[in-house]
């Protein structure tokens, strides 16, 4: 039996994990029970010296439809910040995959944004509708979609709350890549078993690296990489990188 009822967590020999948010009945909306058993997943996972990426998506038609609004009465924004999904992502170090499956709006979009990578499947569309209902991102979707497609195309979509698909996703670079449905999982499980063969340290510090070098200025940028390269580089031997190739030549990579 599941230690989850609102969520499928799937653990692969080759290293990595994958949480499949299962409300399909309700879009996978992201309920307060549903986010408490995210934390407590990505901890676990977190935790396991076997697991160091982890791929994020939905069960149905849809990777989320964002927050349950049905308990919005009863637990308004202050429900939002309690019980933070984009938080409990962040606590794992390893890569994040997205695998969008369907529709992804509002905090689904906003979660979507926190991943590190995002696979879309060719009938998956995606919204940020917060304008539309009179409210503001709280877990960093406006400024991730910044980032992500910069300030006018950010604009365009916030501002009207339309929905978008996934070849404009692709074309504008809020996606890095679309394959056919049926091929979602497959696609991510490569990416992520690409991943899960280097060294975990590896993928965990260049993770960080490219995370805090993204708000720096150019300069900042370019100190702090030769920083944190001088700091890990110093202890790595020829031999432990002999030994790393060898490993990846018998892995045929």
């Amino acid at each position: 039996m599941s230690a989850y009822e609102h969520l499928l967590v799937e653990r692969h020999a080759d290293g990595f994990a994958t949480i499949v948010f299962n409300r399909p009945a309700k879009l996978n909306t992201l309920s307060i029970a549903l986010r408490r058993e995210l934390g407590r997943a990505v901890d676990e996972l977190e935790a396991d010296p076997a697991i160091h990426v982890l791929i994020l998506t939905g069960s149905g038609r849809a990777f989320t439809a964002g927050l349950d609004l049905d308990e919005w009465s009863a637990a308004p924004a202050a429900g939002a910040w309690e019980h933070d999904a984009v938080a409990a992502i962040e606590r794992f170090r390893g890569p994040v995959i997205g695998a969008i499956n369907g529709l992804a709006i509002t905090g689904g979009v906003e979660l979507a944004l926190a991943c590190d990578l995002l696979i879309a499947a060719s009938d998956a569309r995606f919204a940020d509708t917060h304008v539309k209902v009179g409210l503001l991102p709280g877990w960093g979707g406006s400024v991730r979609m910044q980032q992500r497609i910069g300030p006018h195309r950010a604009k365009e979509l916030a501002l009207t709350g339309r929905f978008f698909g996934a070849e404009e996703a692709l074309a504008w670079g809020f996606v890095n890549r679309v394959v056919a449905p049926e091929l979602l999982r497959a696609e991510a499980e490569a990416l992520a078993r690409q991943m899960a063969a280097n060294p975990p340290e590896g993928l965990r510090a260049y993770k960080t690296l490219l995370n805090d070098e993204a708000g720096l200025p150019l300069a900042e940028a370019f100190v702090l990489e030769r920083e944190r390269a001088r700091a890990a580089n110093v202890g790595v031997t020829r031999e432990e990188i002999d030994a790393r190739l060898a490993r990846l030549r018998r892995q045929g990579r």
